[in-house]
């Protein structure tokens, strides 16, 4: 009649098929009795298991309103009477509320920050307890030390798992506009309506809490309103995605084309349109004629070589796939995921590997002509008058190379790279306007290909601009 809680089960799925057979084949069992596993999303948990069970997940709250209810509900009274120093509950809620804008930021994506950290009860806890102990030492004359409080709560208790740079600093000056006397002045608050209650007991402060909206504004944690946009977009392409990835696979589309019979022929299209492999002694003099020492230049056989993993990996794939289709040989695991993904119009995940991101498959396989064409020609004709920076591999790579290459014509000036930093201006030349490089007193390089989110760029005046009005 008791309860058996087995967790991390993800850790020991041979003993689950045990457990599955000692559950099911037991003639006497309470009914009281019940079997609680704990485990991580795997793919070799045991489906019938899995299919047998209750399940339940523990989500965090969505939005600020469920946050600062789930954080107040597990605070108790002894805990906000804790310090007689006036300065504690402010304080208290506004960690609060820092604990969970962080949270409610990393559903936005890079957006919300570049890296999405795993931010939880446990940095709430330290920090809270560090004001506590900061307050129950604080000299009464001297008051609150403000920078001290921002520095551990910005660079320590949050700021200790942010490893971004500009996280960093986004994390930092909320703590710097947050926190500081001004909090408790009568016109502070965090957003508009959004402000620290004056309460005595918890009950006071979840009444308040229970008059929040139940959807908040991006412009609530310091983003842009379209930002909801990107997050709805995001999510409702995600919904979707999993809708079709759990469709029946069945070979037969009824009256129809079968499934394989559709990638099969997709997979000839793909097939013929596929460049031809780069022949390493080919590509090796033709370097030599260019100056393969040139940064540029060591620049291009970089690429070259990742350009040519995709293109053998893609053509080893649907000459791979043909065959299984036929029965020639045996469909792997792999070759079933890109028969799924091609006939979804989605790539792979074994190119998405080793290639870039892209809306479709169409899409993908159009880019990879394209990347292919500018280092062929490159290869081929000599260096082009201008690069299409979005269709490289290590766009970065290009920068510092193209620095290199700067800093040595240099030379005699007495430039070292360390010191050479990069300048860029936007032109009013369109791409088909530009007949040959950059002067050669100014040097650099003429790139295209990038693109604005969430802006307009307004040519004539060479300003930005909105891209769209404000809805």
């Amino acid at each position: 009649g008791g309860w058996l809680l087995l967790q991390n089960c993800h850790l020991g799925l041979e003993f689950l098929s045990e457990l599955m057979d000692t559950i099911t084949t037991t003639e006497s069992m309470s009914e009281d009795f019940r079997t609680w596993i704990t485990t991580e999303a795997h793919p070799e948990f045991p489906i019938n298991l899995l299919q047998s069970s209750v399940k339940f997940t523990n989500e965090p709250p969505q939005g600020v309103k469920a946050g600062l209810k789930r954080t107040y509900s597990a605070i108790t009274q002894d805990h906000l009477e804790v310090s007689n120093m006036p300065q504690w509950k402010p304080l208290l809620y506004a960690v609060a509320f820092l604990h969970t804008t962080v949270q409610e930021r990393r559903k936005f994506g890079p957006l919300g920050w570049n890296i999405p950290y795993e931010f939880n009860q446990a940095d709430f806890a330290a920090s809270v307890q560090f004001v506590q102990n900061h307050l129950d030492d604080m000299d009464i004359k001297r008051g609150v030390n403000w920078s001290c409080v921002r520095y551990m709560l910005g660079e320590v208790q949050y700021g200790g798992r942010v490893t971004d740079d500009l996280d960093k600093a986004l994390l930092n000056t909320y703590a710097r506009v947050w926190f500081g006397e001004h909090m408790f002045s009568e016109k502070f608050c965090f957003y508009k309506d959004y402000v620290i209650p004056k309460g005595k007991t918890v009950e006071d402060y979840l009444q308040y809490i229970e008059q929040l909206p139940v959807i908040d504004t991006p412009e609530v944690f310091g983003l842009h309103p379209n930002a909801d946009i990107t997050y709805q977009t995001n999510l409702a392409n995600e919904t979707l995605s999993t809708i079709v990835s759990i469709q029946p696979k069945d070979s037969s589309t009824g009256g129809g084309e079968t499934r394989e019979a559709v990638v099969q022929r997709l997979a000839d299209e793909m097939l013929e349109k596929l460049p031809p492999d780069y022949n390493p002694h080919e590509v090796k003099a033709q370097l030599q004629k260019m100056g393969s020492i040139q940064p540029l230049n060591i620049f291009l056989r970089q690429e070259i070589d990742r350009m040519q993993h995709v293109i053998a990996r893609v053509r080893t794939t649907l000459t791979d796939l043909k065959l299984a289709i036929d029965g020639t040989i045996i469909m792997s695991e792999e070759l079933q995921d890109a028969l799924d993904n091609m006939y979804d119009a989605r790539i792979p995940k074994l190119w998405f590997r080793i290639s870039w991101e892209s809306a479709t498959l169409g899409f993908w396989f159009t880019e990879l002509l394209e990347r292919n064409q500018q280092f062929s020609s490159w290869l081929q004709d000599g260096r082009p008058n201008q690069f299409w920076m979005t269709g490289f591999f290590n766009p970065q790579g290009f920068l510092t190379a193209m620095r290199q290459e700067t800093t040595r014509m240099n030379l005699a000036k007495g430039w070292a790279l360390d010191s050479v930093v990069l300048h860029n201006e936007v032109t009013k030349m369109m791409k088909e306007d530009v007949v040959g490089p950059p002067p050669a007193d100014i040097g650099g390089v003429y790139i295209y290909g990038l693109f604005l989110e969430g802006a307009g760029w307004d040519r004539r005046n060479s300003k930005l601009v909105e891209s769209a009005p404000k809805v």
